[in-house]
């Protein structure tokens, strides 16, 4: 089942999001903090969620544009804060974390994030919060990883833009002694697990990013980070 909700961010302010629940849903079980990619709240981010469901994962989508009225600005804003770390959108999901937490569908200590783009950068920052037992970053951006939770990352080889990313986080997961799975799908460019909307979406393609969906590399990365979240979230142990 999905709907849309609204939670309280730490300024008083609500906060608009979508809330993915699977339908035989009737004890608390393991969700997802999904981050969308820069193209914001759109269908096929509800439609990822709604695959993620089927597979026995709550998703709360926090809408972190919602703040704003020029996308270009949020994401510009959110930049911003995934480099530097630390910034309203952190604090906005955090905030949707919690929330997710407090629902009855949810085990507190079965919260997992999962990102895009943009989206992935924050999960990477969110895996080293200490908050989540696994994250699932999607092309995003090379930071820093003083510390991490189990990580499945996801690449496109044809995506000059994140070139040699995979391989720089696999090794730094080795010297943490992380699990992981990263892998790097060589036919594929960016946002390859999703349909880029609208005109830029479909313009994308054209540059360097080579962003389009690529059926076969999706249904992999689905395959893997299902099987992931089997392993590192499915369980009841609570976040060291």
């Amino acid at each position: 089942m999905q709907t849309e909700i609204s939670f309280l961010a730490d300024d008083g302010v609500q906060l608009p999001g979508v809330l993915t629940v699977p339908d035989d849903r009737t004890e608390p079980g393991p969700a997802l903090v999904m981050i969308y990619e820069a193209f914001g709240m759109n269908d096929e981010m509800r439609r990822v969620a709604r695959d993620l469901a089927a597979e026995g994962y709550a998703v709360l989508i926090p809408d972190l544009f919602a703040r704003g009225r020029v996308k270009g600005l949020c994401v510009a804003r959110a930049m911003r804060t995934v480099v530097r770390g630390r910034g309203q959108e952190l604090d906005d999901i955090e905030a949707g974390r919690r929330w997710l937490a407090a629902r009855p569908e949810v085990d507190a200590d079965r919260i997992g994030t999962i990102g895009f783009c943009l989206g992935g950068s924050f999960a990477l920052l969110l895996a080293g919060s200490g908050r989540y037992k696994v994250s699932a970053p999607f092309y995003n951006l090379p930071l820093p990883v003083p510390r991490s939770c189990p990580v499945v990352a996801s690449y496109g080889g044809r995506d000059r833009t994140t070139r040699g990313f995979g391989e720089r986080l696999q090794a730094r997961l080795e010297e943490l002694g992380v699990p992981h799975d990263v892998r790097t799908y060589p036919e594929a460019g960016h946002s390859f697990f999703s349909r880029p909307p609208g005109l830029l979406g479909r313009l994308t393609k054209y540059t360097p990013m080579h962003a389009e969906y690529h059926a076969p590399s999706a249904e992999d990365a689905h395959r893997r980070i299902v099987a992931f979240f089997r392993e590192h979230l499915d369980g009841t142990d609570s976040i060291d």
